[in-house]
């Protein structure tokens, strides 16, 4: 039992690792069996992030007002995971805005060149999760908003891997590790830790972020499936992201209503 909750433990480190900038063990054991595994735990390190920002914020909410704790949390946000999720969200904005053929769409997404879609995408993103965080804080407690949006939204997007096939070249990706299908183990253990985690709202916003994280899930997929026949790293990027923003816009309207 003991040896299990340790190799869970070191596949915990891994994901944290691979997803953040934050350090992990030196001595984390690594193999791509285990950095495979280790993706059921993308959910549980939002729930770290999330509450390192939300930390940050009320630090800096105690100094400045709330438009640039804001914005400090953001910058501090992007360089705890190295602005992992926003690069793939720019990257497949470029390919799928840009390629009119499924080799042209991947081959823009492996350019770590920034063109006008991504640019687009990118700066409306930023600006998106500034303006919904700044209207949250004058409504609520934003420990809450982070915890639960950071996990979520990683759920979500780690979720995708399971039934969707991988379209990029493993060899040259640096979602490599992930590349491999998920097991069911490994998918419960994500949604089990959405699930759990969103329950720290209001029970009735909290099935409504549930439902929206499905329904957003099911589209989405649809939508890779259509445009390129799958999922890249970059797809699980942008979905995170995208995810994210619309768990802010469903919160700050659920708290908007119920004033």
């Amino acid at each position: 039992m003991r040896k299990a909750l340790h190799y869970q433990l070191e596949l915990f480190w891994l994901a944290l690792g691979f997803f953040s900038r934050l350090p992990i063990p030196s001595r984390t054991p690594y193999s791509e069996e285990r950095m495979n595994q280790a993706g059921r735990y993308f959910g549980l390190v939002g729930v770290v992030l999330g509450l390192i920002c939300a930390a940050l914020f009320y630090v800096f909410n105690a100094i400045f007002p709330d438009s640039v704790a804001v914005i400090l949390t953001m910058g501090f946000s992007l360089m705890l995971t190295g602005a992992f999720h926003e690069d793939g969200l720019t990257d497949m904005a470029d390919g799928i805005g840009g390629g009119m053929t499924l080799e042209r769409r991947l081959t823009i997404m492996k350019d770590s060149r920034i063109g006008t879609y991504g640019a687009a995408t990118l700066i409306m993103a930023l600006l998106s999760k500034y303006v919904l965080l700044t209207e949250l804080t004058s409504l609520t407690s934003m420990l809450p908003v982070f915890v639960v949006a950071y996990t979520l939204s990683r759920a979500v997007a780690a979720s995708l891997i399971y039934d969707m096939p991988y379209v990029s070249d493993p060899d040259s990706s640096k979602s490599k590790p992930l590349a491999n299908q998920q097991s069911q183990v490994d998918l419960a253990v994500l949604i089990a830790t959405g699930v759990c985690v969103s329950l720290i709202l209001p029970l009735g916003l909290a099935a409504i972020l549930l439902g929206s994280a499905w329904l957003f899930r099911v589209l989405f997929k649809a939508w890779l499936i259509k445009r390129i026949g799958g999922f890249t790293g970059d797809c699980l990027g942008a979905a995170q992201q995208l995810f994210e923003l619309t768990s802010y816009l469903i919160i700050l309207a659920w708290m908007m209503h119920s004033l």
